[in-house]
């Protein structure tokens, strides 16, 4: 057994554990769209659209000619469901009983977001029992005064409550607003609504995370859900002493993985492809890890000041083979059917054949977002404005 694994071998783990390379053409578009989910856990959703939305595009570029229509198909077959993991997502249906310690402590009185209003909530569910699903506009807002977009109406509080501890469960969404139905008439009627116990669940949320992220700390395996990283190297440890896991050691730092991660070392990495990847794909939601583990500094700039932004309002990293070679500030015109590159930054040695490789993928990336055309309005490289000609013939080459 290798315990201790160089970067490079962290690196080609890592994203054969995520799929990112795997594209699979077995099977139906709808079975290829459910095993990707199913393989990394979780899809996060996300409401930016300069582009197709972080949850399409994550599975887009792990199954072959997805369409958004396939993720509709599986919530109405009732094989993903909505909630949350480290952020909004759509988990695998049959994960949901690993759900119930959340929703639970919720319901105990953890806040999500907002404090309880029983009275809204009863009013809120009492009301959906009898109409079936409802949107939050389905309720009126009887408040005088608001104090901004922020300052969610009573009934919409209630509704993500209700939602938040298990009352509730999101049928569907429309215009991207979720639709909210009771959850016994949303489950599956075969599925396990028994509570894990607490060796269940931990041993669910670090075997689940290691499959999909190949290796991880503590610190990685409980990223932003609160108050569990000391029972998370708790059970680590005894696991390891079970002969569950194993620890290994990539640049003196240790980390937990399965007993069988050695395995993927025998399996092939692409070298050449590109992969243009959502700024919420599960392979770098987390910046430190990536940063640590694949020496790519990664800040999503729709949050920071126009003045002070580097790349742009969206920027998607740029995975090259095992390598990140840059990033790319994008924006569809849906009316013109333009993709707009407003600002490709590259950080590779080797920009001549990555334009090459890249131009492959963008076309791709083209044809997913229903456009027609390619406009290139700025290259830069290493954080340099590159010479005049060179501007001109990467460009040439991006829009051909």
């Amino acid at each position: 057994m290798k315990n201790t694994l160089s970067l490079k071998d962290a690196q080609k783990i890592i994203l054969l554990s995520q799929g990112i390379y795997k594209e699979s053409k077995i099977g139906t578009a709808k079975e290829i769209t459910y095993k990707a989910i199913e393989a990394i856990n979780y899809i996060q959703i996300d409401s930016i659209s300069v582009v197709e939305r972080a949850h399409h595009h994550s599975i887009w570029n792990r199954a072959e000619n997805y369409t958004p229509a396939h993720l509709d198909q599986l919530i109405e077959d009732k094989r993903i469901f909505e909630y949350w993991s480290h952020a909004a997502s759509y988990l695998p249906m049959i994960d949901y009983r690993y759900s119930l310690p959340r929703k639970n402590s919720i319901a105990r009185g953890d806040i999500h977001w907002f404090k309880k209003d029983k009275k809204s909530m009863s009013l809120v569910l009492d009301r959906i029992k009898i109409d079936g699903p409802l949107q939050a506009r389905d309720f009126k807002d009887t408040r005088k005064t608001k104090t901004g977009w922020w300052d969610w109406k009573p009934a919409k509080k209630a509704l993500e409550q209700l939602f938040m501890e298990g009352d509730l469960m999101v049928v569907k969404r429309q215009g991207f607003q979720k639709v909210y139905d009771l959850t016994e008439r949303v489950l599956p009627s075969d599925i396990d609504i028994s509570t894990p116990s607490e060796e269940e669940y931990f041993q669910h949320l670090i075997i689940n995370y290691l499959n999909a992220n190949a290796i991880g700390t503590p610190e990685q395996i409980t990223y932003l859900l609160k108050g569990l990283r000391t029972s998370v190297q708790k059970h680590c440890l005894q696991m390891c002493e079970d002969g569950l896991l194993i620890t290994v050691t990539v640049d003196n730092q240790s980390y937990f993985a399965l007993p069988t991660v050695n395995n993927l070392l025998k399996k092939k990495l692409s070298r050449t492809k590109v992969k243009i990847l959502s700024p919420f794909d599960n392979l770098l939601i987390q910046r430190k890890r990536t940063k640590t583990l694949f020496n790519y500094d990664y800040q999503i700039e729709c949050y920071v000041p126009a003045i002070k932004r580097k790349i742009g309002y969206f920027s998607l990293p740029l995975l090259w083979g095992r390598k990140f070679a840059g990033r790319m500030d994008a924006k569809i015109d849906r009316k013109l059917g333009i993709l707009n590159v407003l600002h490709l930054h590259l950080e590779t040695e080797k920009p001549d054949e990555f334009i090459i490789d890249l131009k492959k993928s963008l076309d791709k990336f083209l044809s997913f977002n229903n456009g027609t055309s390619i406009n290139v309005v700025k290259i830069t490289h290493n954080n340099l404005h590159l010479p005049e000609a060179k501007v001109k013939e990467f460009t040439s080459k991006l829009i051909a």
